[in-house]
């Protein structure tokens, strides 16, 4: 059997500390797995000096390449880049922390050789707090109307799929990125299989509980209509509530000749239309800015430079 050819794209943010392990530890793995591959390094605004141990390591290994954003857009902005600039037909996303161990890499890509498309690295256990393990089931729950319950349940960052599938996402152009939902534009053969997860090396976790909150939310309004068809149903049932209310008192007046006393019941009845009419409100207005950001074209990410100077991302 043909060896593959990998690409191996990691978001970098903070982790100064740990690149050279991760690198020491990833590039044996890949030698031996492919004919040829490359670590793509994207340095996602970090602060701590991680686009030069970046630079040191492109300089002493020929398979690592960097790439520097000109701020901090986020993981998923940061692996849509370097996922454009993969080279090679098979593409494996993983974190900088080494909570993905590489030596798992086999294990997915002879899952993937049986007909799929992406294969997902499911955690057998995950080495996060409460709030974070809550924050990762409301992502997976946002994701599962644009991907499916089964398969959203399994996501994981650590993951490897079929380089052709970014042409289906070839021209997309928004501040708001999920590379999950856009690997759902291109194929419907996903799977996962239980790998190891590791704790962190170095430092703590970037991603925070709010931080998977937005993105959830991002994903919920950006790639899908639920939350708009939920407000269509509050105030479907607000009105239905409110057609009751209507018919009790009518019906109070007719058969005892006085109306309902007592303001707090109007006033709660006041209060619940005024929030269903300010909650789709607010839903559309979320979808309205989507709109704006796109008629603007404000770039999904914007590169500020390379470990090689010649080349275009």
């Amino acid at each position: 059997m043909d060896r593959p050819t990998i690409s191996v794209v990691i978001p970098v943010y903070n982790s100064a500390e740990i690149l050279p392990a991760l690198i020491e530890q990833l590039l044996p793995v890949l030698h031996e797995l492919a004919a040829a591959s490359e670590v793509i390094l994207v340095n996602d605004g970090s602060r701590d000096g991680s686009w030069s141990v970046i630079g040191d390591l492109a300089a002493r290994h020929p398979d690592v390449r960097g790439i520097e954003m000109m701020r901090n857009y986020g993981q998923h902005n940061a692996l849509l880049c370097g996922i454009r600039a993969a080279r090679f037909s098979l593409i494996v996303t993983m974190d900088d922390d080494l909570q993905h161990p590489p030596e798992e890499i086999p294990k997915l890509l002879t899952k993937l050789s049986e007909g799929y498309d992406v294969v997902y690295g499911t955690p057998i256990k995950e080495e996060h707090g409460l709030w974070r393990d809550l924050a990762s089931r409301m992502t997976k729950l946002a994701l599962q109307n644009s991907m499916g319950a089964e398969t959203a349940r399994k996501i994981s960052a650590f993951r490897v799929f079929r380089t052709d599938l970014r042409n289906a996402f070839a021209d997309y152009r928004s501040p708001f990125a999920s590379i999950d939902v856009l690997l759902t534009w291109g194929t419907t053969r996903f799977t996962a299989l239980p790998v190891r997860h590791e704790p962190r090396r170095a430092g703590v976790s970037n991603y925070t509980f709010m931080k998977l909150l937005t993105h959830a939310f991002n994903m919920m309004t950006g790639f899908s209509v639920l939350p708009l068809q939920v407000a269509s149903f509050l105030g479907f049932a607000c009105a239905c509530f409110g057609l009751l209310i209507l018919v009790y008192v009518i019906g109070r007046y007719v058969i005892q000749g006085g109306s309902v006393p007592g303001f707090p019941f109007l006033a709660s009845i006041i209060a619940i239309f005024s929030g269903a009419q300010l909650l789709a409100l607010g839903v559309i207005g979320e979808y309205l800015a989507r709109m704006h950001f796109r008629m603007m074209e404000r770039p999904t990410y914007a590169v500020r430079s390379t470990t090689s100077p010649e080349e275009k991302v």
